[in-house]
């Protein structure tokens, strides 16, 4: 009896999952398409952005006087080999200028602004080793030995100019260029290379740096050796509550009619409201479209064969469910192709569909 009951149970489960497993996916369906998203023009939002009334100024700058108190302690830390990073919310923009301004006026100081959209790393640290070679020229001493550039350092490789950052230039260990980075987790120093040649910047003996991070995920860019032995970080929680204007004017508004970033962020938020699977079976045809931009779409069957091959589906008609979903909310349209096959084709340029696909494998 007990066996049989244990079987009956089993079986009830098995029985109530494929139950659960149809009606969730019927019901899974969204309602939500690119047209229902309201957008008015970006000149129209920033201007009504700007004129919102700042409020409880006094308390932000007296927050903001709080934090000088700490600068000789970041200045004898900076000395020690030591990296400063900020967090807290508010833009820390203003205070880490008014720290370098007014702290490190014995050194040369380096900024770049990570909330760019894009940024040359090469021409970024190429201005740090010119920004050093200038600071060894001004405290050489007559009867020094003092190398001479052979080249310059614009045409010189990455290694070169890690290797002179790092040499041993001066007697005393004083003398040292500090990077500021505001947002070192902006979208144009967040990849992978970047960090890694901004670790090895750090690292070097005449550098120190200071840099402020707003992304929760930002410490996941490093991994240990990054954070203890590069970067060598000593954190600070400095929340100053300051708006993100000068931080928020180079990113696209989510609310607001744009180019290529805004078509991008539009169906992100689409396609984050489909099934892991119905994105992959999305990705298939974004990869071929951006592989093939000169074909006029893909065959379905063609796409079929792929996601099958990828267990994406295990049907025709599963994927011509996502392929209706797809069509329900706009994000793909048909167009007949001169042999006669019906094309699947996505409604974007290809820069903006290159940004979506770099939105959601994020």
């Amino acid at each position: 009896m007990e066996g049989n009951y244990g079987e009956d149970e089993e079986f009830g489960f098995a029985r109530n999952y494929f139950i659960a497993k149809e009606l969730g996916g019927s019901g899974k369906k969204s309602s939500r398409k690119l047209s229902d998203i309201e957008l008015v023009d970006e000149q129209e939002l920033r201007a009504a952005a700007r004129s919102i009334e700042s409020k409880h100024e006094k308390e932000i700058g007296s927050l903001l006087n709080s934090y000088k108190s700490l600068y000789p302690k970041w200045v004898f830390e900076l000395r020690c080999g030591f990296g400063l990073l900020m967090y807290g919310f508010g833009s820390k923009k203003a205070l880490i200028e008014d720290f370098a301004s007014t702290a490190l006026t014995e050194c040369a100081v380096v900024v770049i602004n990570g909330y760019l959209q894009s940024i040359n790393i090469k021409q970024a640290v190429t201005a740090i080793a010119e920004a050093l070679w200038d600071q060894l020229k001004t405290r050489r001493t007559p009867s020094g030995d003092f190398p001479k550039v052979q080249q310059p350092f614009n045409s010189r490789s990455m290694d070169d100019l890690l290797a002179f950052m790092d040499g041993s230039h001066s007697e005393k260990n004083d003398c040292f260029v500090c990077v500021v980075i505001h947002n070192i987790d902006g979208p144009g120093l967040r990849d992978s290379d970047t960090q890694q040649y901004l670790a090895r910047v750090a690292a070097c003996s005449h550098i120190r740096m200071v840099a402020s991070i707003d992304h929760v995920n930002a410490p996941l860019l490093w991994d240990k050796k990054m954070v203890h032995t590069q970067f060598n970080w000593c954190w600070y929680h400095v929340p100053t509550f300051v708006p993100y204007k000068a931080e928020g004017i180079f990113h696209p508004l989510i609310l607001a009619h744009g180019g290529t970033a805004q078509s991008a962020k539009t169906a992100a938020i689409v396609l984050q409201s489909l099934t892991p699977n119905a994105q992959s079976v999305f990705k298939v045809l974004a990869e071929h479209q951006l592989a093939h931009p000169d074909e006029e779409g893909m065959p379905v069957n063609n796409l079929y064969s792929i996601c099958r091959e990828r267990f994406l589906v295990s049907s025709q008609i599963t994927l011509n469910s996502h392929l209706t979903e797809f069509k329900d909310h706009e994000l793909i349209k048909t167009r007949r192709h001169s042999d006669g096959q019906d094309c699947l084709y996505i409604p974007l340029a290809t820069e903006a569909l290159e940004k979506l696909l770099q939105d959601i494998s994020q």
